[in-house]
């Protein structure tokens, strides 16, 4: 199913503060700072957007492991992605509609100004997750977390007048309890070990590492031309026909914008305007030739916000 749902941009801007700043053209820092409540009111205006990200994933795995959700057919009620996932999975999920949804609603304080539009979440790509459903439907008290998705956690791309793929936004997107300078050091740098003299370091296989070694082609972009093959061939016609021969090599490869998106509770001495990433120059660890969006998000009680979040998806009345 398409991912069909504008961001709720009137519920963004009462949540989140925002302070953007875009240096040298090719490095962009956007700083989300909560200032309204997580509340149901919010719960609510977040719902939509998060059913329409998921709905294509929950529909193919629903389908796959045959899973009927009508209220007559007898199945468990517990027995529904998202809403069943373990807590940490459905805190990886999170960020990774946060990356979507800043991207939709704040792509105009984005570096390069670009148009941004995501047709559909990749989340149906995420094979332990149809295990661990699967082995759910025949134990409901089985439990155990789940392997993380691999390849792009998300991707947008922008259109040209006659549909082609000129631009992709390819996103990295990390949530983190608590968001302290040591923490977010361990996700760009790796976690740290010691050397024989007993002397820590980080080890260097960050988030850093893995966006300055992806392909020029991202996988998510073969992931997502199928999908746009499924759902509409015809109005994604173009785009489907400018993927294909990108990666086929027989087009130039779209240009390419790198997003890194970190979300999470503040730390406790945190002052306001306090960025975790620099934002005054591109950060030296990033060595990719394309430009990098960095957004920091910062909640208060954010864990519990995605609680009533996945909770509520497709519960309400």
């Amino acid at each position: 199913m398409m991912h069909v749902c504008p961001p709720p941009k009137a519920a963004l801007d009462t949540w989140l503060n925002a302070n953007g700043s875009i240096r040298g053209g090719n490095y962009g820092h956007l700083l989300l700072e909560q200032q309204g409540e997580s509340d149901d009111v919010l719960v609510a205006a977040l719902r939509p957007y998060f059913e329409s990200a998921h709905l294509d994933a929950r529909t193919h795995f629903h389908a796959q492991l045959g899973i009927d959700l009508h209220p007559d057919a007898g199945r468990p009620a517990d027995i529904r992605y998202p809403n069943c996932l373990p807590s940490t999975a459905q805190r990886g999920l999170f960020g990774e509609v946060m990356a979507g949804l800043v991207t939709e609603a704040y792509q105009d304080e984005f570096v390069g100004g670009h148009p941004w539009r995501v047709p559909i979440f990749l989340f149906r790509k995420h094979e332990d997750v149809e295990n661990y459903l699967w082995a759910l439907k025949y134990d409901d008290e089985r439990e155990r977390e789940i392997y993380g998705r691999h390849g792009t956690d998300f991707l947008g791309i922008s259109l040209n007048a006659a549909g082609d793929v000129v631009r992709m936004i390819v996103g990295e997107a990390k949530w983190r309890v608590s968001l302290t300078d040591s923490v977010v050091a361990g996700v760009l740098l790796g976690p740290k070990k010691k050397d024989k003299a007993g002397n820590s370091a980080h080890n260097g296989r960050g988030v850093w590492f893995e966006v300055n070694r992806d392909s020029p082609v991202p996988w998510g972009l073969r992931q997502l031309q199928r999908l746009l093959e499924e759902h509409d061939p015809d109005g994604y016609a173009a785009a489907i026909l400018s993927m294909d021969r990108a990666v086929l090599g027989i087009a130039s490869i779209p240009g390419r914008t790198n997003l890194i998106l970190i979300v999470g509770n503040g730390a406790e001495r945190r002052g306001t305007g306090d960025c975790l990433i620099g934002w005054e120059e591109m950060p030296v660890e990033y060595k990719a030739p394309h430009d990098l969006q960095v957004v920091e998000v910062i909640l208060e009680k954010g864990h519990e916000l995605i609680d009533k979040l996945y909770t509520s998806l497709w519960n309400m009345p």
